[in-house]
């Protein structure tokens, strides 16, 4: 991936020099149910084999509470803490310019994409750290929950360490194609929040809430993935007619290939030995790659109507 002309946004913090500890935090802000609900330990294992991109760390842990009979009462938001201090603004070292970057190129195809619709569009803030820090209303972040959007804070939690873990010890990409993974899973990131502004991920939600089983949950938090995959891929498809050349030769193929690794059946059968289709959350490894390259061949938002009648 070609990212020298990138422009860098300056809408980062990076607290990562903070100590870890979020100034003292709010819990994981995960809810742990009654008897039947997993334990921390758990929590952590699944966190550090699923390594799945996503919405909210607290949603991770929906597909094996099916399997324990966990609670399936809706996630409810902390009231915010105050972190550490953090440098705000464009990260000089390599990592940081480079999400920077990529952040700063979403910010402008998404601005385009909204002002051709009659819309107005506000970009998310990234929130760089190590090992852990304050997650605002959603939480404690912790670098074995990923990557997530936190949507009342409209912010994406990124541990840099996740990106080389993603080479070094998940094989999802290998040399200098793992900078466009990186691109692929903060677009996705990104993609939330254009699901946010968009009055899509309250309406999930509520129909989540109201859902009469784990399953049923389940399967609307696969439809908000997959759709966010596709939006990915949108984003790439605006970027590579922006600027042409951007995406090397290898580039897509790394990210299907970082698709695969970060399917549910793919995660579960490496886990588990076994793949329960209905604690999935982000979908299979074949949903990815089938909704990533819809939104890159496409380019529209209106593709990626995951939640459409026979869409899955």
């Amino acid at each position: 991936m070609r990212y020298d002309d990138f422009r860098r946004s300056d809408s980062i913090d990076d607290r990562r020099d903070d100590s870890g500890g979020g100034g003292g935090g709010g819990g994981f802000g995960i809810p742990m149910g009654g008897g039947g609900g997993l334990g921390i330990g758990t929590i952590i294992v699944l966190g550090l084999v699923g390594y799945a991109f996503g919405i909210d760390p607290r949603i991770l842990i929906g597909g094996a509470e099916i399997l324990t009979g966990g609670s399936q009462q809706a996630p409810t938001y902390q009231t915010d803490r105050r972190s550490g201090p953090a440098t705000t603004g464009a990260p000089k070292d390599e990592m940081g310019s480079m999400i920077a970057g990529v952040l700063g190129e979403i910010d402008d195809r998404w601005n385009e994409i909204f002002q051709a619709s009659g819309q107005t569009y506000k970009g998310p803030r990234i929130v760089l750290f190590r090992n852990a820090t304050n997650g605002g209303r959603c939480g404690m972040a912790q670098s074995a929950m990923g990557p997530f959007y936190c949507p009342p804070d409209r912010q994406i939690f990124l541990d840099t360490q996740f990106f080389r873990d993603v080479e070094t010890k998940f094989r999802g990409c290998s040399g200098s194609s793992c900078k466009f993974t990186t691109a692929y899973i903060i677009a996705h990131e990104a993609g939330h929040h254009i699901q946010n502004l968009l009055g899509i991920l309250p309406r999930v939600q509520r129909m989540q809430e109201q859902a009469g089983s784990k399953a049923e949950a389940n399967a609307l938090q696969v439809k908000v993935e997959l759709q966010a995959d596709c939006l990915s891929g949108v984003w790439v498809n605006r970027e590579e007619k922006k600027r042409p050349g951007f995406v090397e030769p290898g580039d897509i193929e790394a990210a299907l290939t970082t698709a695969t690794a970060i399917g549910d059946d793919t995660l579960q059968r490496k886990a588990t030995g076994r793949v329960v289709p209905d604690s999935f959350t982000h979908g299979s490894a074949a949903q990815r790659k089938q909704w990533f390259m819809t939104g890159y061949k496409q380019g529209t938002v209106q593709s990626c109507n995951t939640f459409a009648a026979g869409a899955l």
